[in-house]
């Protein structure tokens, strides 16, 4: 694994082979990089439920992969669905599409292996997201961000509409931060 930052990492579409994979990255980035922002117990709440693989996102082929020498580093995509976060196990329903016209693409479900962070993986994943939604038409893009990845968005010029709590079981819940940003006029960063 390579100890520097990368401008732009080589990404590839997530496929379903993927699934047990990212299965175990999950619940390493949650534990890894959202320690210092939330307790064991969100933690544990939110791996599977709320953080986990949403397969809708795989199927569509808005969702990628970055490697490193053959080893998954990192994950993360974009929607044209209504779902703004969660996973496959969280959700109830059918998942029905959005209309470039008049909706927000979601940026959805970044993660990364602790030995890759702050390496420059989510930065190559998110241009490619932005580049991809607005070729499909979409002019603003929204997320449910969690603390630790405020910083990254905000350097995008995601600006926080509000701060959220989300239920998760067992009367827990999760901090979280809705953030959108408008593409009008101008191409991704």
């Amino acid at each position: 694994m390579s100890g520097r930052a990368r401008a732009d990492w080589p990404l590839r579409k997530a496929m379903e082979a993927d699934i047990p994979v990212l299965e175990q990255l999950i619940p390493l980035s949650v534990r890894g990089l959202q320690a210092p922002y939330y307790s064991a117990r969100q933690m544990d709440a939110a791996v599977g439920f709320l953080f986990g693989v949403d397969r809708q996102l795989i199927r569509d082929g808005t969702y990628f992969i970055a490697e490193d020498a053959g080893r998954v580093a990192g994950c993360g995509g974009w929607s044209r669905r209504h779902s703004l976060c969660g996973s496959d196990h969280g959700r109830v329903g059918d998942d029905a599409p959005l209309d470039p016209a008049i909706d927000a693409a979601r940026i959805r479900a970044f993660f990364v292996h602790p030995d890759w962070a702050r390496r420059g993986i989510g930065r190559s994943i998110l241009q490619l997201c932005e580049m991809e939604l607005q070729r499909f038409g979409f002019r603003r893009a929204e997320i449910v961000a969690t603390f630790a990845g405020e910083p990254l968005y905000a350097a995008f010029g995601y600006r926080v509409d509000e701060r959220i709590e989300i239920p998760l079981q067992n009367g827990l819940t999760i901090g979280a931060v809705r953030m959108s940003k408008n593409f009008e006029g101008k191409m991704s960063t």
